[in-house]
């Protein structure tokens, strides 16, 4: 429903609920309320549409060996390390990560063997039967902000983090 607030402003009924990692504030300069996105930073004027329900949203970082699917990715033409090598190389990652000397993002952007490396390993928002089964199922494990372990896919083997 479209109502008039007390602004005059047009929007959403405010009577809503926002859908959840949403916060309603105001703007410190314009004193109009707007949206914040807790687990992404980002922040909009219209209300937040529920679009979203029932996805998950994550950044990953990928190693491929010899037996992904495809082994080659924007860092290499051709990938031929073994799994094992894959597994100690993600393992010595997440070490970093959880150390602190280095964030996801910025390890992603620079080591990921996918093309979202670009975007720090974001992968936007995804639902189910989207991605490979157990990607999909290790994130959808994670609580928000958490990361995973090693998980195995027919891409290689990723860190999960799930960002909403």
């Amino acid at each position: 429903a479209v109502v008039s607030t007390q602004s005059g402003h047009y929007g959403r009924d405010l009577r809503m609920s926002l859908p959840n990692g949403w916060q309603k504030k105001v703007s410190n300069s314009t004193g109009r309320e707007y949206y914040f996105n807790t687990a992404t930073g980002e922040s909009q004027w219209e209300f937040p549409e529920g679009s979203n329900a029932g996805q998950v949203r994550a950044s990953h970082l990928l190693v491929k060996h010899n037996e992904s699917r495809r082994p080659a990715s924007w860092r290499s033409d051709n990938i031929t390390r073994s799994k094992e090598e894959a597994l100690e190389i993600l393992k010595g990652y997440i070490s970093r990560i959880k150390s602190g000397s280095i964030s996801f993002a910025d390890l992603a952007s620079t080591e990921s063997d996918c093309s979202s490396a670009k975007r720090g390993g974001d992968l936007g928002f995804f639902g189910r039967g989207q991605m490979q089964k157990p990607f999909e199922d290790a994130t959808y494990n994670l609580n928000v902000g958490e990361m995973s372990g090693p998980v195995y896919s027919d891409s290689g083997i990723h860190v999960i983090i799930r960002t909403a």
